[in-house]
């Protein structure tokens, strides 16, 4: 069998970093489907995500938003780290910015974004306190392309979380975090085997053509 090809991955986070551990941890394990994340962006220099990186030998850009006169000024900046390590795609995990045109214009089609909700509900800052606060009995995980929107781009995944009526913020962020775990891994390894890609805002998947034919 021909051993899968490696595909270079940049993940950018603002927080805590748990989905980016859980693909380093994957990523060391040899469990990404030849997925290999090769640098951390975030737009936090003192954050928990770069600790992560660090502490798994994988190298890090952080950036303070303030020192630059606009977004396509660090984001000019950041492209040029991803060519230098080449990058194939791009895993927003908790990053809490949307994309501008730069990234955009470079990677289009090859940017993903994790979400604590069932777009397109819930889009934004705090889905879960969303959820919690519009009474819903259902919330979920979604990962989807990014586009130019707030959490507009076309979905890829999603998964349905149960919301008890004893739920806090704290629990289920639990569950959420579990799924989380779960699906983003899952949708990598289907981008790096070539199995699912963006035509237009059409999500194909290998495979789709031929049923449709039959």
């Amino acid at each position: 069998m021909t051993a899968s090809r490696t595909v270079n991955l940049a993940v950018f986070a603002s927080g805590s970093g748990s989905n980016l551990q859980r693909l380093l941890d994957l990523d060391r394990e040899g469990d990404l489907a030849g997925g290999r994340v090769v640098l951390v962006v975030s737009d936090k220099p003192d954050c928990r995500a770069l600790e992560r990186a660090r502490q798994a030998g994988v190298a890090t850009f952080a950036f303070n938003p303030k020192d630059y006169p606009d977004k396509p000024a660090y984001e000019r900046e950041i492209l040029a780290r991803l060519r230098e390590h080449h990058v194939e795609w791009i895993v927003l995990a908790g990053y809490m910015r949307l994309v501008g045109e730069v990234l955009l214009g470079a990677y289009g089609g090859r940017i993903i974004n994790l979400h604590p909700s069932l777009l397109p509900q819930f889009p934004g800052k705090d889905a879960i306190g969303q959820a919690l606060a519009a009474g819903v009995r259902e919330t979920g995980v979604t990962v989807h392309f990014v586009d130019e929107g707030m959490d507009t781009g076309p979905v890829i995944a999603q998964e349905p979380v149960p919301v008890d009526p004893d739920d806090d913020h704290e629990s289920l962020a639990a569950k959420i975090h579990a799924v989380e775990h779960r699906l983003l891994p899952s949708v990598v390894r289907s981008l790096v085997r070539g199995e699912v890609w963006l035509e237009g805002r059409r999500v194909c998947r290998r495979g789709e053509e031929r049923s449709e034919s039959l």
